[in-house]
């Protein structure tokens, strides 16, 4: 069986990064869809439901490749906090987290191409990350840098705003937006195995279940 390409449907360049650290070549091509909530939405249902549009948007595009998209949330209180649209907002939103634990829910899909019968595969995983105590002058000399303002619940863990993160309880990656464990599974899924660097068929005789 051909490896067929892979490609990312995500601008992110965290998610770009993740991918290359587990050696798996891939383009990259953003989906741009309404990412809006839908009414009374909860926080899995809608990042699954925007993992599969995305991943069916850009699959449109590559009919031969498979297509992996994803979408993160922060949830404080049961409220889907998504990237802020002003820097007060973000402020906002950092000091509603100062001293809490919030949850981050990250989705992903995985669009198979035509010849697999261009199926989707999706999940949603979480991690509880608990914020430092902070005060606003610290939120704003935070969002000054410019790094929250793409960034869901307006913070991103692996740059300047790990500084404000006390704990995470689950699994890193998917704060950061991509859960290598979740990528493994839904390749598994689609009858590919991850071998260090390299996608390996599921039938392969030397890779048993």
């Amino acid at each position: 069986m051909t490896r067929p390409r892979l490609v990312l449907a995500s601008a992110s360049p965290r998610r770009s990064e993740l991918l290359s650290r587990l050696g798996l070549e891939h383009t990259v091509d953003p989906a741009h869809i309404d990412e809006t909530a839908l009414p009374e939405e909860a926080p899995r249902p809608h990042v699954v439901r925007l993992s599969e549009a995305k991943a069916r948007a850009v699959a449109r595009r590559h009919p031969d490749a498979l297509v992996l998209a994803g979408d993160t949330v922060v949830v404080d209180r049961r409220r889907i906090l998504g990237k802020p649209s002003s820097e007060d907002e973000a402020v906002a939103m950092l000091m509603a987290l100062s001293g809490r634990t919030h949850a981050v829910v990250s989705g992903l899909a995985l669009a198979l191409p035509d010849s697999a019968g261009g199926r989707v595969v999706s999940r949603a995983d979480r991690a509880d990350v608990t914020f430092q105590l902070f005060d606003e002058s610290v939120a704003r000399a935070y969002v000054a840098t410019g790094e929250p303002m793409d960034k869901a619940g307006a913070y991103g863990i692996q740059g300047l705003g790990g500084a404000l993160v006390k704990a995470v309880d689950g699994d890193y990656t998917t704060v950061v937006g991509l859960s290598i464990s979740g990528l493994v599974e839904l390749l598994r899924q689609a009858g590919w195995r991850y071998r260090f660097g390299a996608l390996v068929p599921r039938e392969t005789p030397t890779d048993p279940e």
